[in-house]
């Protein structure tokens, strides 16, 4: 794969792109670490067709889902202790329950 430093990237990137149309994507290295990988549009779709083939889909998982009415382990739950407060909504309103 070819390996660009940024600033080299930045004043070159139509060889950037050249390089990533007619060989393989391209990396793009700041500070030591690569930051930024440029493919060609036609090497984005197929990653994309390919990553979205392999996951499920929604409506899948709920299929998946056992239907046997089965029991099935809880997770401990401890419930919060919450203080409400009644306040009037602006100084001016009154409520029976303000007084």
């Amino acid at each position: 794969m070819g390996e660009w430093q940024l600033q080299d990237a930045s004043n070159d990137f139509g060889a950037v792109v050249d390089a990533a149309l007619s060989d393989e994507p391209q990396h793009v290295v700041r500070e030591g670490r690569r930051v930024v990988v440029v493919l060609s549009a036609d090497e984005y779709g197929r990653l994309r067709r390919l990553d979205s083939a392999s996951a499920p889909m929604f409506p899948e998982l709920l299929l998946e889902m056992p239907q046997d009415d089965g029991e099935f382990e809880r997770l401990p739950f401890q419930a919060r202790n919450v203080i409400f407060e009644r306040r009037a909504l602006t100084p001016s309103v009154t409520r029976p329950y303000d007084q």
